[in-house]
C-alpha cells in the first residue's frame, strides 16, 4: 500500500497549513480565552470557500472530492494551528459524508451545498445522551409519527458546534419495542426548526473555541421527508459513520501533538543549561526520538485507515487502531513537549499548557480509548 500523498493531496495539505499558519494559529489563544468569535466564524467561512467543508463530498454537490486521505491530511494541518477549528471542520465533514452516503437525492441536493459553501458555519452530529454515551443504543430521544410528519422529543449532550450549526443529524428511537439498537432512525433537522433548543456552551477544560452544547427537542415537528435512510435502520448508519469520524479525531490529535513537538524542538535548540544547549543532552534527545517515532507511527496508521476507506474496503478496525494509538501518543508527545519546556511550559505565556488541555479530550470523544480497544479486540477475534 503506497501511503505517500499524491500531488493533489499535498496541495490540500499545504493549503491547510498556510491557512492554519496565517489565520488559525494567531487566533487560537484568544479563542481559548473566550474571545474572537467573529474571527472564528470568518475563518470557517474562508475554509468553506477553499473546499474544506466538503472534503469527501462530490463536486456536483459543492464538495472538493479530496477523499479520506486528503481529509486526514487537511484536518491534521488545521489542528496544528487551532484544535477548536479543526474539530469543527472534522464534525462538519462527517455530517456531509453521512448525507452523501445515506441521504436521498433530494436531501443531498438541499443540504450538501449549504454545508460545503459555508452557508451554515457548521453542522452537528446529535447522537450522545446523558445515559447513552459509549452505549448509544441506549438512547431515549424518541420520534413518533403524527399525521404526515414526525415529532421529536429528547435531549442530546456534548454536541460539537451546537450553537453555530445550521443542520443536525439526529438519532431517535422510532420503535421502542424493538430489540436494543434495532428501533432507531436517523433524521435531518434544521437548527431553526421550532422545538429545537440549544443550551449554553459547556465550560470545558480545553478546545474552548469549539462550542459544545446540549441540544433539546421539545415536540419538534419535522416532515416525513426528514428521515434519512430506512425507518429503524439508523443505528447501523451511526456505527458506520463513527468509524470515519475516528480518522478525523486521530488527525486532530496528531496535529496538536505535531504543534507541541515543533515548539519543543525549537525550544531545546535555544535553551541552555549547564553551559550547553539542552538539545545536546542524550536524555532530551531520547525523549524527542521516542515521541517522533510514535507520531510517525500514528500518521501511518491514520493514512492506512484513510486509504482503506478510500478503496471501499472494511476500515473500522483500522480506524479504531488509528484513533487509539494516535490520541494516546499525542497525549505523551504533548506532555513531553511541556516537560522539555520546564516551568515555562506550565505558564500561559507559552502555548504548551493550552495544547496539553486541547489534546486531552481526543481520547474521549468519538469513542473513548477503551471503546476502541473493545472494537479492535472484537474485530480481531471475530
Amino acid at each position: 500500500m503506497d501511503l505517500q500523498p499524491t500531488e493533489d493531496k499535498r496541495l490540500i495539505r499545504d493549503t491547510a497549513r498556510r491557512i492554519a499558519a496565517d489565520r488559525l494559529a494567531p487566533l487560537a489563544e484568544r479563542l481559548d480565552r473566550g474571545e474572537g468569535r467573529k474571527e472564528f466564524l470568518s475563518n470557517l467561512k474562508l475554509l468553506a470557500e477553499n473546499g474544506f467543508c466538503g472534503l469527501n463530498v462530490r463536486a456536483d454537490y459543492g464538495g472538493s472530492e479530496a477523499g479520506p486521505v486528503g481529509f486526514a491530511l487537511a484536518i491534521e494541518a488545521l489542528a496544528e494551528g487551532c484544535a477548536s477549528t479543526a474539530v469543527t471542520l472534522s464534525v462538519t465533514n462527517m455530517v456531509g459524508e453521512i448525507i452523501q452516503a445515506c441521504g436521498s437525492e433530494e436531501q443531498r441536493a438541499e443540504y450538501l451545498p449549504k454545508i460545503c459553501d459555508g452557508t451554515w458555519p457548521a453542522a452537528g452530529f446529535c447522537l450522545t445522551e446523558s445515559g447513552a454515551g459509549s452505549d448509544p443504543a441506549g438512547m431515549r430521544t424518541s420520534a413518533r409519527m403524527d399525521g404526515n410528519g414526525w415529532v421529536l422529543n429528547g435531549s442530546k449532550l456534548y454536541i460539537t458546534s451546537g450553537e453555530i450549526a445550521g443542520l443536525f443529524v439526529v438519532w431517535a428511537v422510532t420503535d421502542p419495542d424493538a430489540p436494543k439498537g434495532k428501533g432507531i432512525s436517523c433524521f435531518l433537522v434544521e437548527a431553526d426548526t421550532p422545538g429545537v433548543i440549544v443550551g449554553p456552551a459547556e465550560k470545558k477544560m480545553g478546545q474552548t473555541g469549539s462550542a459544545t452544547n446540549a441540544v433539546t427537542f421539545e415536540d419538534c415537528r419535522i416532515p416525513a421527508s426528514a428521515i434519512m435512510g430506512d425507518v429503524n435502520d439508523g443505528f447501523r448508519i451511526a456505527v458506520g459513520e463513527l468509524a470515519g469520524g475516528r480518522i478525523g479525531i486521530a488527525s486532530v490529535a496528531l496535529g496538536i501533538a505535531r504543534a507541541a513537538m515543533d515548539l519543543a524542538i525549537g525550544y531545546v535548540r535555544e535553551r541552555e543549561q549547564f553551559g550547553r544547549k539542552i538539545a545536546d543532552m542524550q536524555g532530551v534527545q531520547w525523549m524527542i526520538a521516542d515521541r517522533e517515532t510514535e507520531l510517525e507511527a500514528a500518521r501511518l496508521l491514520i493514512l492506512q485507515a484513510a486509504a482503506l476507506k478510500a478503496s471501499g474496503a472494511p476500515f473500522a478496525k483500522a480506524a479504531s487502531m488509528a484513533k487509539l494509538y494516535a490520541t494516546e501518543a499525542a497525549q505523551r508527545a504533548t506532555y513531553t513537549a511541556l516537560q522539555l519546556h520546564g516551568g515555562a511550559g506550565y505558564i500561559r505565556d507559552y502555548p504548551l499548557e493550552r495544547l496539553a488541555r486541547d489534546v486531552r479530550i481526543t481520547t474521549i470523544y468519538e469513542g473513548t480509548s477503551e471503546i476502541q480497544r473493545m472494537i479492535i479486540a472484537r474485530e480481531t477475534l471475530r
